[in-house]
């Protein structure tokens, strides 16, 4: 095919902008299509803020098929190049990477030397879903809905305890979906899981409490938000069945944080004989169970678990959020408490910041309410599997690499050869634009980790996710001790 230009006509677009489809380069017209483009940004003869055509309109110039440019785009946005805004289409992305871009007469002025850009780095990171996938345009109109039903005195400081209207839509959600035992007057709204964490060992400690058992290893940054309330947490190992409530035992604590669905970052699942004789221990002691309910929504190989809360509500408090599934930027989580626990929980969140943002908290209520959400999770559910197996196939042509906690989630756990040298791998990848997260920070005792790193695959397409991997393996015999010794 020879090579194509873009519509001239359209309003935005350079027009001295070529796309090459010719097969010299490789791989089908999708990959062509991105590469034409990709080069084109790095180049700079696409600015930062260049609008693109519609995906039917540039189709139709490249005499292509629409759902080619749809992948290409979609890709593209992944990757960090271009990105969609409701009403606005697509354009090259403004970040960074583009703040210095020269104006458009330089770019054309082919007789200057153009320095490319620096690529983004690829944030094989963490587990968070991909921004791409935020369903904009339901979120736009159950917000524009839920301001224009809001009558005028409601437009003041919002109920601590959150609106009722998401009160009640998450009750009847989580009981269906999640088996959880609760009433709406049992469930606060707050900004996130570690808020919900933190209010609930601010009310424990004032309460008398002076220890929270946690397992080890778990999410670092709770447990230092459990030990900035002034609690002390006390690690307790897990293995691949979960926390053995044996181990509390021998410990004086008043609560035991656990993430029975998916314990992070190793993805274990906390069996049904060690969730009853957790439940046991806290009713023998009368201590509390704080449940961690955070990967439960992305379920791929098994039957999905129900919540630890619904074996014992007046024992257990679940935190749940929109961070995982959704966003993080709507700062909306919740907890559903025992009843002699939830008024403390309201009196903490009141004098922590008087509540949460009331608009987002009522477009969620809509959103969930009308079956947005759960059509939202299923419509995500397939893409994040194909990732996590692009992340699989790619991890298993490594050797000496295993990995972990694939059940669930948008992360893997993968475990290193014995001899690699963190630090060293980690600076390998970087110098090759991948981002990796060093595990042993999850650990109580961070020399007791092994070696290891948490795959975020959430984010990223899988070509990406098989570049990451690539970079991963050169990172791996880089920093192998007998080639490299620690100074």
């Amino acid at each position: 095919m020879a090579t194509e230009q873009t519509n001239p006509q359209w309003e935005g677009f350079p027009s001295d902008v070529l796309v090459d489809l010719r097969p010299r380069h490789g791989g089908g017209l999708r990959e062509r299509l991105e590469h034409g483009l990709r080069a084109a940004i790095q180049s700079r003869r696409l600015v930062a803020g260049a609008t693109l055509p519609p995906t039917r309109v540039l189709a139709a110039e490249l005499g292509i098929s629409r759902s080619v440019v749809v992948a290409a785009y979609a890709n593209l946005r992944a990757d960090g190049y271009l990105e969609a805004r409701q009403g606005a289409g697509t354009s090259v992305r403004l970040d960074e990477r583009h703040d210095a871009a020269p104006s458009r007469a330089a770019v054309r002025d082919r007789r200057r030397p153009v320095e490319l850009p620096p690529m983004p780095p690829i944030r094989a990171i963490g587990g968070l879903p991909d921004p791409a996938l935020f369903p904009r345009a339901q979120w736009l109109r159950h917000y524009r809905a839920a301001l224009a039903e809001l009558p005028d005195p409601h437009l003041t400081y919002p109920d601590p305890r959150g609106a009722k209207a998401l009160r009640v839509a998450l009750t009847a959600y989580l009981g269906r979906v999640r088996g959880i035992t609760c009433e709406p007057d049992r469930l606060l709204v707050c900004a996130g899981v570690t808020q919900g964490l933190t209010l609930v060992c601010r009310a424990l400690r004032r309460g008398g409490a002076r220890r929270v058992a946690i397992e080890d290893p778990c999410f670092g940054v709770h447990r230092e938000a459990i030990a900035m309330t002034g609690l002390e947490p006390v690690p307790i190992p897990i293995d691949e069945r979960g926390l053995d409530a044996a181990a509390l035992d021998g410990h004086d604590v008043a609560a035991v944080l656990v993430a029975p669905a998916h314990a992070y970052p190793t993805g274990a699942t906390l069996d049904t004989r060690r969730r009853r004789d957790l439940v046991a221990w806290a009713r023998r002691r009368t201590a509390l169970i704080i449940e961690d309910d955070y990967d439960a929504e992305f379920r791929y190989d098994r039957v999905p678990i129900g919540a630890l809360q619904g074996l014992a509500p007046d024992r257990v408090v679940y935190l749940g959020s929109a961070s995982k599934t959704v966003s993080p930027a709507l700062r909306l989580g919740w907890a559903a408490a025992p009843p002699d626990l939830i008024g403390a929980l309201q009196r903490e969140k009141r004098f922590d910041d008087m509540g949460s943002g009331l608009l987002e908290q009522l477009a969620f209520a809509r959103f969930v309410d009308r079956g947005d959400f759960a059509r939202y999770l299923r419509r995500v559910r397939p893409i994040y599997r194909a990732r996590r197996d692009a992340a699989i196939a790619a991890l298993n042509a490594l050797p000496e690499v295993r990995w972990q906690g694939a059940a669930a989630g948008l992360h893997l756990h993968v475990t290193l050869p014995g001899d690699v040298d963190m630090a060293r791998l980690a600076s390998v990848a970087s110098e090759h634009g991948v981002l990796v997260d060093d595990a042993a920070a999850h650990w109580a005792d961070p020399a007791q980790a092994p070696p290891s790193l948490v795959l975020g695959y959430g984010q990223l397409s899988e070509p990406t996710i098989q570049r990451a991997i690539g970079v991963l393996a050169t990172a791996i015999a880089a920093g192998r001790r007998d080639d490299h010794p620690a100074s």
